[in-house]
This record gives structure tokens, sequence and C-alpha cells, in this order.
């Protein structure tokens, strides 16, 4: 079982998912583990006169990409704890 979450933990830091925002004005890109690796800012979103727009844009990207992290996390966790028993939504340390 630690050799199966060894490779879980690198095939989490080892995937990239992209999330967006503002129909694609910003995207951000994170492993699996929900570490930012990547954002991408079209110019057309850089407005001086409302900095909280893209403020706005890049946490909505940002969270569009770790929900998506999320997802595939849980999915690989179903996988390895399959046959386990676990509850639902149950959380290891990582």
């Amino acid at each position: 079982m630690q050799a199966k979450m060894a490779e879980m933990q690198e095939s989490l830091a080892a995937y990239q998912v992209n999330g967006e925002s503002g129909a694609g004005l910003v995207k951000a890109t994170v492993t699996g583990k929900g570490d930012l690796i990547g954002l991408k800012i079209a110019p057309e979103a850089m407005d001086a006169s409302d900095p909280t727009l893209l403020e706005d844009l890049v946490v909505a990207a940002v969270g569009d990409a770790k929900g998506k992290a999320e997802a595939y996390m849980q999915e690989k966790m179903q996988e390895m704890t399959g046959g386990l028993g676990l509850p639902g939504g149950f959380k290891l340390p990582f």
C-alpha cells in the first residue's frame, strides 16, 4: 500500500490541469496536488481602471484548475482504495 501511495504522489505531482475564467482571458495551470505552476493573462484582461476585475479572474481561473485537480485526485484515490471500504470523502494526509 505504501508503494502505491508513493506512486500516486508522483503521479499527482506530474499531472497538470488547466482552468480558465473570463471566456479564456485568464488561464491557470496546476499540478494534481494543486500547486500553481502557470498563469497566462490575455492583454485585453488588463484594465488599469478596474484592477479588481483581473484579480477576480485570476482567483476564478486558479479555483477552476484546483477544482479539476481535486476531482482527479479523488478519482485516483477511489481507484487505489476501492477495495478498502473507506468512507466517502475520506482524505489521506497529503
